[in-house]
């Protein structure tokens, strides 16, 4: 595992084949790293599932209304939702999204950002300046390339768990 800098900005994703830690962009994006610690402090995220994930591309999860696997779970709602927040506006930046960093997914409303997010397989700079950067994986990358692909994937991966790293005992 990767050396935690700051482990109040730090979260870690726990995947079927192992962890992936994320640094926090706080400086870039204030709002949508205190979401996702909030989130993830609230046990949010546990068990919600990859809901699209497109070889190439990105693997989209975070839909904690329609996503979690083990609560009232809908795979074709999945996507469709967001959490009991209120939505977040854009915080837009000079950051590329690069290959494992995580990007705020949105609808066609740039400021309707939630709690659902993307990690980037492959450099994706096209989408630079239109999604929030807010996150980088500094470890755990080769997990997150074994996410099984589809839009949805008929048997979806899940987050199992996702934690602040200041909170792992």
């Amino acid at each position: 595992m990767a050396e935690i800098k700051d482990p109040e900005n730090t979260i870690i994703l726990t995947l079927k084949d192992g962890e992936v830690v994320i640094e926090l962009l706080t400086d870039i994006a204030p709002k949508h790293c205190e979401r996702m610690k909030q989130l993830a402090r609230d046990k949010a995220y546990d068990n919600v599932a990859f809901h699209r994930v497109i070889e190439g591309f990105m693997a989209q999860t975070g839909d904690v209304e329609n996503g979690n696997m083990e609560n009232n779970f809908n795979l074709r709602r999945a996507g469709t939702g967001g959490s009991s927040y209120p939505d977040l506006p854009a915080e837009f930046s000079r950051i590329p999204h690069d290959r494992g960093t995580l990007g705020a997914a949105r609808s066609m409303n740039p400021n309707s950002a939630n709690s659902q997010f993307f990690i980037n397989f492959t450099d994706n700079h096209f989408l630079n300046g239109q999604y929030t950067v807010y996150g980088r994986v500094i470890s755990g990358m080769a997990h997150v390339d074994k996410i099984t692909r589809g839009e949805p994937p008929a048997t979806p991966d899940r987050m199992i768990t996702v934690r602040v790293a200041a909170d792992v005992a």
